[in-house]
Order: C-alpha cells, then structure tokens, then sequence
C-alpha cells in the first residue's frame, strides 16, 4: 500500500510538515526540525535496504549489457546537470536556488524510476542496471558536474561552491557519497548475500523502510525550509518541470539513437528524468547547512518526478506493454554498438 499510494502519502506528509506549526501551535514540539540532524542516517539505511534487495543477477546484467548501461547512464549524467543549470539561468534563479537547481541534476536516477518502469511495461532489468552503476559511480560523477558547471556560475552562487581555487565542497561531496550511498549498498548487497534464507522477507520488510524513509526525508526537508517554500517564486517550478520533461525527451531521443527496443526506451527514459532528489536535499543540506534555498529545489523535484513519472508509466500501461524479453534487446559482438564493425 506505501509503495503503490506514495505520491499521495508523499503529499499528505509533506503537507503536514509544511502547516505543522498552523497545525499543532508555534511552540508546540516541531519533529521536523528535531530529525533535521539524523537525515543522513536515513539515507544510509534506504541505500543499506536497497543493496539488500538488489538481485546478484542485476550485476551480471550490468557486464552483460555494458554498451547500453554506459551510454544511458552517461546520457543521464550529461543532460541532465547542464538542463538544471540552464533553466535555472534562463529562470533567472541565483544564489542558493540556482545551486539547488544544480544538485537536482546532478545527483543519481531515483529508485523509483525501477518500479514506474515496471508499471510502464518497460524492461526493468535495464532500468535497474541503470540505477546500480549511476548509484555506484556516483561519488566521482557528482562532484565532478558540480565543479565543472560552477565555472559557468557567478556570484552567491560561485561563493557556495567555493569560486575558482576551494575544491572542498566538491570533495566533502565526493566522501559523502561514498559513506552515504556506496558503502550502504555493497554492504547491504553482501550481506543478502550471505544470508540468502532472508531475501523474501527482506525484500518485504526493505522496500517498506526505504519508501518510509524517503516520505521522512523529504518532510524534514519540507518543515525545514518553510520560510522559503511559502516565498516560493513559480520560475522555480517552471525550471524544474522543464529540467524533468527534459529529462525524459533526452532519455527517448537517447534510446532511440541507441537502437534499444521500445522496452528499453521506456526504462531509459525514466531513467533519465527522474532524480534522487531527497539524497539530493540531504546532500545540500550537509554541504550548505545554513543556506535552507539550496534544499529547496531537490524537495520540490521529488514531487515534480514522481508526478510526471507516474503519468508517463500510466500512459504507456494504457498504450500497451512493449516487449520486455531480453532477446528482444540489441545484441553486442565483442560489445560494439548497432552499426559498428568487429575490428
């Protein structure tokens, strides 16, 4: 039930932590901004619970289907960085909210793209494959975007990525990454390993604490940043659903260029427009922790993809399921792409 009504449960909890204080009183207890300091601790846990789940045949996919994954997560880790940060310009955005602009695009595809695909009759093999080795790659991916499109950034914005010469934002992003998100996966992936007895319960039990934990992320987020959010100008909302519509024509123009069948298109394209913006709003809050805006724009995109997302799956399961087969994908001699000849 958490999982199929998340959107709903991702609004009515958001909701209840953004009129909290309108709610419960000014000077009631506030457990939004009590859990602010423990948000990471929750993203270690969902990464934990997601390499738990992760099947040992998704990393055999990975090696099996190498060209497609490469290219598809370097269509996501291209396009959609420099689409954030030039709607956020063209928005007019600066400061803090053009910083958060970046670290939407930046960061990872979202798990939930795994499921949306499924629902859009999409190959969820490919999808989740994707996911992994962005997930994975990460701690480099990241932190090299941002410093590469801080170059283009002047004022409020160039000072909180540390302008030309102070790296040190982009390397406490790079350790916590790591700390945060690999270490937790390939912990949780060899644990289940381990201890295979457990993998249908944990299944259960993991995809419930990771969906948990994302509706309680994005609440403190939400009831942190509450002056900002009712200040809210719609040029921001305009720049993220742009940067999310984007998204999903880079991953379809990506996917055809590449040949994939329909299948595999749709997971792609998923893939590549939504984001895992609640890490997003975690990692902005622990490199910019007295600057709120930043936060802003990955909370509000959890709800923009989720969304759209849901929309985009639902209209495929109407137009029909495409052939999700794995024979029915393009196969790779000595791995070169459609076209290419052996040496």
């Amino acid at each position: 039930m958490l999982q199929r009504f998340l959107l709903l449960w991702l609004i009515l909890s958001s909701a209840l932590a953004l009129y909290w204080p309108d709610l419960i009183g000014e000077n009631a207890f506030d457990p939004f901004t009590v859990a602010k300091p423990y948000l990471k601790y929750l993203i270690i846990v969902t990464m934990f619970c997601i390499g738990w789940m992760l099947p040992i045949d998704e990393i055999r996919q990975v090696g099996k289907r190498w060209p497609t994954v490469i290219l598809g997560t370097t269509i996501q880790f291209v396009t959609m960085p420099v689409l954030a940060f030039l709607f956020g310009r063209l928005a007019g955005l600066e400061g803090g909210l053009l910083v958060g602009m970046v670290m939407v695009g930046c960061v990872p595809g979202a798990m939930a793209s795994n499921v949306l695909t499924l629902a859009a009759g999409g190959n969820t093999s490919y999808s989740v494959s994707l996911t992994t080795l962005a997930t994975l790659i990460s701690p480099i991916a990241v932190p090299l975007m941002m410093k590469f499109l801080s170059g283009f950034m002047e004022g409020e914005a160039a000072e909180l990525l540390g302008g030309d010469t102070d790296n040190s934002v982009f390397i406490d992003a790079s350790i916590n990454l790591f700390l945060w998100v690999v270490l937790p996966v390939v912990s949780g992936f060899l644990i289940g390993r381990n201890y295979p007895q457990f993998e249908s319960r944990a299944k259960i039990i993991g995809a419930t604490v990771a969906n948990l934990t994302i509706l309680i992320i994005i609440a403190v987020v939400v009831g942190n940043s509450r002056d900002v959010l009712f200040n809210i100008t719609w040029y921001l909302i305009l720049a993220l659903l742009l940067t999310n519509i984007g998204g999903y024509c880079a991953g379809l123009m990506g996917g055809s260029a590449m040949q994939l069948p329909e299948a595999m298109k749709r997971a792609l394209t998923l893939e590549v427009g939504m984001q895992n913006a609640g890490l997003g709003a975690v990692l902005a809050g622990a490199l910019f922790a007295n600057h709120d805006a930043v936060k802003v724009a990955p909370a509000l995109y959890t709800f923009g993809c989720m969304l759209t997302g849901t929309i985009l799956a639902s209209y495929w399961s109407m137009s029909g399921r495409a052939d999700t087969l794995l024979e029915s994908e393009p196969h790779f001699d000595n791995g070169n792409l459609p076209g290419e000849l052996d040496d």
